[in-house]
């Protein structure tokens, strides 16, 4: 059974839209309500049991905004999928994973933190790479690809990183 086969049959019931994919790993796209559900079932019945990635795509000035993206491995069966949700700009917001692959924590922080996207039910969202307190998502097609300048919160970050990091322990 193919992993577009096994999606139908453990989804059934949700409303999702097959899409046609360059790569040809099998998509899905779902809208925000259905996640919870489906992201249950993709563990439970589909028999997806690694996550490999979360990211987001930035359609901006088109919405909805943000393209969440998930990609699903499953060992059993060799094979993988990914799910896809459509956000606007003003409701940046889908349900966390972790607690179905506990593996996907950073990866979500580090959509929250370049994109903005937050995961409802995250347990530690915070910044991975920029530092607390930047007010910016640097990977939002509308950040000045010049930089935020002057940046004083990431020289001040930065700065105290590399003292540390030279300090004898």
């Amino acid at each position: 059974m193919s992993a577009l086969e096994r999606l139908r049959a453990g989804l059934e019931g949700l409303v999702f839209r097959e899409i046609e994919t360059r790569d040809g790993i099998s998509t899905i796209e779902l809208d925000r309500d259905a996640l919870p559900e489906a992201m249950r079932r993709l563990r439970e019945r589909c028999d997806f049991d690694a996550n490999t990635f979360v990211t987001a795509v930035d359609h901006f000035p088109v919405e909805p905004r943000f393209r969440v993206v998930w990609q699903f491995l499953s060992v059993r069966h060799n094979d993988r999928v990914r799910v896809q949700c459509r956000v606007t700009e003003d409701d940046a917001v889908v349900p966390t994973i972790t607690h179905l692959w506990p593996g996907a924590a950073f990866s979500e922080r580090e959509v929250w933190d370049l994109f903005g996207v937050r995961f409802e039910g995250h347990a530690n969202l915070r910044r991975l790479m920029m530092p607390e307190g930047y007010d910016h998502h640097p990977l939002r097609k509308d950040f000045p690809h010049q930089g935020i300048e002057p940046d004083r919160l990431y020289r001040e970050w930065d700065k105290n990183r590399r003292v540390q990091d030279e300090s004898p322990a």
